[in-house]
């Protein structure tokens, strides 16, 4: 793969993981009654803030692990004869 594809394969990836993982804290958070958009910062707006940012961390880590597989996965597909 040439370094602009996979470039772009990495910033793709790291996106769809972050947004998605934000969108998945963001519905568990709604689930539990927790709203992110409350006025103010009260306790829930705060939990809510929270699930947000971690869902969004654990999408970008689940994109970059993804990718460490297809990778490793295309690298010993190469080496097999």
């Amino acid at each position: 793969m040439t370094a602009p594809n996979r470039m772009l394969l990495e910033g793709v990836s790291d996106a769809v993981g972050f947004v998605g993982g934000a969108l998945a804290g963001y519905w568990l958070g709604r689930l539990f009654g927790l709203d992110v958009f409350a006025p103010g910062y009260g306790t829930a707006s705060i939990l809510g803030i929270l699930l947000v940012g971690l869902g969004g961390g654990l999408g970008l880590q689940a994109a970059r692990r993804w990718r460490s597989a297809r990778q490793a996965g295309s690298s010993q597909d190469k080496q097999s004869p």
